[in-house]
């Protein structure tokens, strides 16, 4: 399956939110300028922007990827990134939402920390995946899962020669949405 950009539903949010383009900039840590091309589709944000963003507004990721998108979603590929595909939107009943993450061989993706609270389970489908949190890396093997606090830094890396695929369900405190 081809994987696509994002459209990114930042401006409905800024506003819903009312918020200038430089009190949006404060709150995420993304510059003004940088937020504008994005709100006018003159550049698409990398994962870690999109992550700043979601982390800005207390909001999951999902709620900044465009819904009206293909059913069911295609593939989101950012560049020098992780791929990844929506199985679950932001359920706020279950204060959660999945997805499935193909890190490509050789591939290391180094996540910032998620809002306070957050956790997130992971699930390897193919190959083996490794996880760093507070200490050394952690060898994850298909068919195996763990859970961790994702409030902090964390890293996932493929040292493999084939793509490993990981179910990745994001639990967000109550509080959030």
């Amino acid at each position: 399956m081809e994987s696509e950009t994002p459209k990114i539903n930042l401006k409905t949010i800024r506003a819903e939110a009312g918020l200038s383009l430089a009190q949006a900039a404060e709150r995420t840590g993304v510059s003004k300028a940088m937020l504008g091309q994005i709100e006018r589709g003159e550049s698409s944000p990398t994962l870690i922007t999109l992550w700043k963003l979601a982390k800005g507004f207390h909001l999951p990721l999902t709620a900044f990827l465009d819904s009206t998108a293909s059913r069911p979603p295609a593939p989101v590929s950012f560049p020098e990134s992780i791929g990844f595909r929506t199985l679950f939107p932001y359920d706020p009943a279950l204060g959660s939402e999945s997805f499935l993450i193909t890190l490509n061989p050789g591939q290391t993706h180094v996540s910032h920390p998620h809002d306070a609270g957050v956790v997130e389970d992971i699930f390897v489908t193919e190959g083996t995946l490794e996880l760093q949190t507070d200490g050394p890396w952690t060898r994850i093997p298909a068919g195996e899962a763990i859970r961790f606090k994702a409030d902090q830094p964390h890293s996932y890396r493929n040292l493999a020669d084939a793509p490993t695929r990981f179910h990745n369900t994001m639990y967000y405190p109550r509080s959030l949405g």
